[in-house]
């Protein structure tokens, strides 16, 4: 018995030897490994117990003081929750060890940013070049936008605007945002023009467009007058004071000789230019005068092929003529290029119904009224703040109903 006692000892003793050369230490004392307080923390975190991952990160923490991977989470963590203090600490033990983690950088660059460190600027800028997560990308550029304006260094922050308007062209908040730079950039501008230049020629141009936006065309042409009396070869003056004639009085035949005369003088001052044979086109077919029309739309075309309104006003005048296959190629370019012209929509859905393409006509009449219904939405807008709105062909049906 007591040699079957003795080798059932040494069996275990083996057994024993064996176990302990295969499984690691975590699995022979029960202990739970980095990885898995890694993993815990981020299901409780999935599941929306962010107390409960923080426990989870720290139990890492303490496995292993030097592993990035809980420090990150950690540090997102207290980012999360706007305890930037406390995010530092990890974050930048991360950076210390990986300079090029730009989850890290953008996370530490807006805690920066918040507690006035100046390595705030340095760490969003790289952060926001360089991130592939658009939303962590938003963050970092939204607060760097924050940083030069609250400086002043609006140049600083009109390159960065102009990036996330790019990157988020219908977020609300970007978009308010970047309204409120560029009219401070604006009145920052005429401020210092009115205080350098008071009585000059661009300073009455710059009264002008002000009286065009509230919608005074007649003060506008004014002061676009005093401006040409000052300097006759006033840039753009020219043009923009035959603009406001004509939309004035667009059905009176002196205010069309006189636009016309306006833009005449704009082509020998500003050169060739579409948007001024454009205007042209317009005051001749308001005349009456459509193969005149036709010819300075398409010149404007020549000039350049992707000018909308040389588009548009070639198709109109074909659609007109009874050329809708003619006029097909030229509304369809005005479509693709500006999808929110609710002419360019009504345009071509005429030009299609002609064509007795009639299902294709049907889905964008469609359109066309979504588009017409959202632009008089606009117009309501821009009258409560006193402002005045891109005019519209008259003879486009109103919203709601189509014919």
């Amino acid at each position: 018995m007591r040699i079957l006692s003795t080798v059932r000892n040494c069996f275990l003793v083996s057994v024993s030897a064996l176990i302990s050369l295969v499984l690691p230490a975590e699995a022979q004392t029960g202990a739970v490994s980095v990885e898995e307080h890694l993993s815990s923390g981020d299901a409780a975190l999935a599941a929306n117990r962010p107390a409960d991952a923080e426990r989870e990160y720290r139990a890492a923490v303490a496995l292993d003081g030097k592993n990035l991977d809980a420090r990150m989470r950690l540090g997102e963590l207290e980012w999360m929750r706007g305890n930037c203090g406390g995010a530092r600490q990890d974050l930048d033990m991360v950076l210390s060890a990986d300079p090029a983690n730009l989850k890290a950088l953008a996370l530490a660059g807006v805690c920066e940013k918040r507690l006035g460190d100046p390595a705030a600027e340095r760490h969003l800028n790289e952060a926001f070049a360089r991130l592939g997560d658009a939303k962590l990308r938003m963050a970092a550029g939204v607060e760097l936008e924050d940083l030069y304006m609250q400086r002043g260094e609006s140049d600083k922050a009109l390159p960065v605007m102009q990036k996330l308007v790019e990157l988020n062209p219908e977020n609300s908040d970007i978009l308010f945002a970047a309204q409120q730079l560029y009219q401070q950039m604006a009145d920052e501008t005429l401020n210092k023009l009115a205080l350098v230049a008071p009585g000059s020629a661009r300073m009455q141009q710059a009264v002008a467009e002000h009286l065009v936006n509230s919608g005074d065309l007649k003060g506008a042409a004014e002061h676009y007058r005093a401006a040409l009396r000052l300097d006759n070869n006033l840039t753009g003056a020219h043009f923009e004071l035959a603009e406001a004639i004509v939309e004035a009085a667009p059905h009176d035949a002196a205010a069309q000789a006189e636009g016309r005369k306006e833009l005449e003088a704009a082509l020998r001052i500003d050169g060739d230019n579409p948007r001024t044979e454009c205007e042209l086109a317009h005051v001749a077919y308001l005349a009456g005068q459509l193969d005149l029309a036709l010819a300075h739309y398409e010149r404007a075309y020549a000039l350049n092929t992707r000018e909308v309104e040389a588009q548009l006003g070639i198709g109109r005048i074909l659609v007109d003529e009874e050329k809708p296959a003619q006029a097909l190629t030229y509304l369809k370019q005005a479509v693709a290029q500006d999808p929110l012209n609710a002419e360019a929509r009504y345009r071509y859905a005429r030009a299609l119904t002609a064509l007795h393409r009639d299902e294709e006509a049907r889905r964008e009449m469609s359109i066309f009224a979504t588009v017409r219904d959202a632009h008089s939405k606009v117009r309501e807008l821009y009258m409560q703040m006193n402002k005045r709105s891109n005019p519209e062909s008259n003879d486009l049906p109103p919203a709601g109903s189509l014919p």
